[in-house]
């Protein structure tokens, strides 16, 4: 039974699951959302939930010109969180392909400060924008007024390969997606064959629908303005003819 116990080791020494769990709410805070197992899910939520309180908690002192409280409360962040850069989704591509003294650039200062907002400085087409700055300044306002929580945890039915461990989504409140912006799937090709093959059958059907019968083809057109007993007429006359004959 796990009684009095705070969390789960995940089969990792203290170092590397202190790392895993800083990885896993940065990327969290950069994307969103992220997919993993449901025991590291589990692990991670109380983790970033403490996070956002205190962004939470550092936007309110700010707010009440506390400069001081607020600075202690962002640099508990940081020791625990740490710090790392988000490189833009638009210039990643350009990013891959710099040099390592133009990496160093985009991501901190002269000085040697981080930078922070994200915004290009002097001649630098683009700035990446520290972890800590998006927590306090994008995700932390979306929940001031809630007291907890903030993350939703979504079982999945996939499975990780190899060791067929559960799958689950950890995502921030709110960043769901609502059913009318879901985009129909494509059709695949043996889809679209199927619909030509019945878009075809009902053409001809529809085509040999007006086409006349063989045997109204064959009959000899009747005039509309002979008499009804046009017909009889003409079998009487026969038939006098070759009796007389006879």
């Amino acid at each position: 039974m796990r009684h009095r116990i705070h969390h789960r080791k995940l089969n990792r020494t203290s170092e590397h699951r202190t790392a895993l769990m800083r990885n896993m709410a940065q990327n969290l805070i950069e994307h969103g959302r992220i997919t993993t197992t449901l025991a590291k899910a589990k692990n991670l939520r109380p983790y970033i939930e403490r996070l956002v309180t205190m962004a939470v908690r550092t936007r309110k002192l700010a707010g009440e010109r506390d400069h001081a409280g607020a600075l202690r409360v962002r640099r508990g962040i940081e020791q625990t969180l740490g710090d790392r850069g988000i490189v833009p989704k638009n210039h990643r591509e350009t990013y891959s392909g710099m040099s390592d003294a133009q990496r160093a650039k985009t991501m901190k200062m002269a000085s040697g400060r981080r930078h922070r907002t994200g915004e290009p400085k002097g001649r630098l087409a683009f700035t990446a924008e520290s972890v800590i700055h998006r927590l306090v300044e994008t995700v932390a306002p979306r929940f001031t007024d809630r007291p907890g929580g903030y993350t939703r945890l979504i079982r999945l039915a996939d499975r990780r390969i190899g060791d067929h461990s559960q799958l689950a989504m950890l995502q921030f409140v709110g960043d769901e997606e609502a059913p009318v912006t879901l985009t129909k799937p494509d059709r695949t090709a043996r889809k679209r064959r199927a619909d030509g093959r019945y878009a075809l059958a009902a053409k001809c059907a529809k085509t040999w629908g007006k086409r006349p019968s063989r045997v109204e083809s064959d009959a000899a057109p009747v005039s509309e303005d002979a008499p009804e007993d046009s017909a009889d007429v003409s079998a009487s006359e026969t038939n006098g003819e070759e009796s007389g004959t006879g």
